[in-house]
């Protein structure tokens, strides 16, 4: 698919981004080029001797001693190419996004289809003024990080409705929704999954140094909170400022039938609202009551409910299925819009249509990402990276920077926040905490770098998602238009976000205000 420019009199910098983006092959044919690509530098590659050591062949934690250099596998070896093809199902079906959004899309799919999503945004859109719309979105997206991905497959494609339902250019929502769920993805004041998958990551690079240091898992948290009031604000900002103006004008082509309808409520619509809010509010209590009470198993061995091991953050996507599906049903027989169960199932079917061109796209980037796995190819970029800021050990401040810049460009090619982290911290934070920096600082560092480069990779296996959003209203929107839509907010975060890190850590050592439960700015070596 080769996109137009969104606005052929675009000029300067971001202009020629989206230009030179938009020239890029089809998302699919994108990802089938970099497969090769990975393919040809891992043979390449493999002939080579590197001298960066890899921590995870460690048989000894912590001595390098014992551990192996990093090698590049080659993937076009006999061994390689036998154990893709046997996994060429495999890696599609067990590719994590595919599944995620698949299964909430049948349940938004409904509640769309019946009408329930757009009468409430419109009945919302009564009670909140225009200009609070774009601080609304971003926060939305920001606390939508609690429920996993949900934000990717609800609140972006929702910012969009909004603005749209104002009176707005739709594709401005659809950034400020994008900057809020990836580009705000540390920012939280809300605890997530993501708190404790960092904190023990953490903590075995900690135990390097100090066999029994205990990290806390809120460690961060409140300069994630402080954090949230910086990107929702300075998301506000570019939003109107930047991005608003820019793309403001552009016309909407999107079919018309996949437009939100614009009219003001109907008594069978308020209706079916009614109905359909109480069924939803009557959901939440219940999974609430099942909480408190002990109803159903979600906590984990030691009982906590955000840990990765609990059932109920296993359970997210599905829950997001139940309660868009049943309330979209009782809208669509309260409202009259139902008739009989063949309109649920068509909803869910026009939804699995939309997706069609999304799944084309995910089976290539689910072969590239295992060969870019398999390969070691993104580790030794990551080890590589590591080892040039090691130069800097004797300037704590340069080195907080650099952990923040490595890391944003690290994951413009590998975007598991884990999987960065678990290369990463076995090197940074033992090597912070001799320079008397604590892990609980070396961890919001990475955390700033970690978000605010999210949303300008189309390596991100939800970018090409946001894509298809963007085209149901502008059907020449490319990779280009999007990363060049979305590049203001990214350098004005990285940039922001880690000079706020910096003046949090002056004052708040100065002042004595932490960056979370537990937490300390400093660490003293043990004698």
């Amino acid at each position: 698919m080769s996109a137009e420019p969104l606005n052929n009199q675009q000029t300067g910098f971001l202009g020629a981004v989206e230009r030179i983006g938009n020239k890029l092959p089809d998302p699919a044919m994108l990802f089938v080029g970099l497969l090769f690509i990975v393919w040809v530098l891992s043979w390449l590659l493999s002939y080579l001797t590197f001298s960066v050591l890899d921590p995870r062949t460690c048989t000894v934690p912590g001595d390098p001693s014992t551990c192996e250099a990093i090698k590049v596998v080659n993937q076009l070896s006999g061994d390689a190419i036998t154990q893709f093809l046997t996994g060429l199902v495999t890696n599609f079906m067990g590719f994590g996004p595919v599944g995620t959004v698949l299964v909430a899309m049948l349940g938004i799919g409904v509640a769309e289809y019946s009408g329930f999503i757009t009468t409430g945004i419109r009945a919302l859109l009564n009670v909140t003024a225009k200009w609070l719309l774009t601080p609304m979105v971003i926060l939305v997206g920001i606390v939508s990080h609690s429920a996993v991905d949900a934000g990717y497959v609800l609140v972006i494609p929702l910012g969009g409705v909004i603005f749209y339902a104002a009176g707005r250019h739709p594709l401005v929502g659809i950034a400020a929704a994008f900057a809020g769920v990836s580009g705000g993805f540390s920012a939280n004041f809300v605890p997530s999954s993501l708190d404790p998958l960092l904190q023990g990551l953490t903590q075995d690079g900690a135990r390097l140094i100090e066999p029994e240091i205990a990290i806390n898992t809120l460690n961060n948290y409140f300069f994630t909170t402080a954090s949230s009031v910086l990107i929702i604000g300075l998301g506000w900002w570019i939003t109107e400022k930047i991005i608003e103006p820019r793309i403001g004008s552009i016309p909407i082509d999107g079919d018309a039938e996949d437009l939100p309808e614009i009219h003001d409520l109907k008594p069978e619509e308020r209706k079916g609202l009614r109905w359909a809010l109480i069924s939803m509010l009557l959901g939440i209590v219940l999974l609430i009551l099942s909480i408190v009470f002990d109803w159903l198993p979600w906590r984990d061995d030691a009982g906590d409910l955000a840990s990765n091991t609990a059932p109920i953050m296993g359970s997210i996507v599905a829950l997001i299925f139940l309660l868009f599906l049943i309330p979209g049903i009782v809208f669509g027989y309260a409202s009259g819009t139902f008739k009989s169960t063949k309109n649920m199932i068509e909803g869910m079917t026009s939804a699995m249509h939309s997706m069609a061109y999304y799944l084309v796209i995910m089976f290539f980037i689910a072969q590239f990402a295992y060969a870019f796995n398999a390969s070691n190819l993104g580790t030794l970029l990551a080890l590589e990276g590591a080892e040039v800021l090691s130069q800097f050990r004797d300037y704590p401040y340069v080195l907080i920077v650099g952990i923040v810049v490595l890391t944003g460009f690290v994951n413009l090619f590998v975007g598991s926040a884990s999987g960065k982290w678990g290369l990463l911290a076995p090197i940074f934070v033992p090597m912070l905490m001799a320079l008397g920096i604590s892990p609980d600082l070396t961890q919001a560092a990475y955390r700033v770098g970690d978000s605010s480069t999210n949303i300008i990779t189309p390596l991100m296996p939800y970018f090409p998602l946001v894509v298809i959003y963007c085209q149901r209203y502008v059907k020449s929107t490319g990779i280009g238009s999007l990363a060049a839509m979305m590049l203001p907010y990214s350098l004005w975060f990285l940039a922001t976000w880690t000079v706020f890190l910096l003046i949090y850590y002056a004052l708040g050592s100065w002042l004595g205000f932490p960056l979370g439960f537990g937490a300390s700015y400093t660490y003293e070596m043990p004698t």
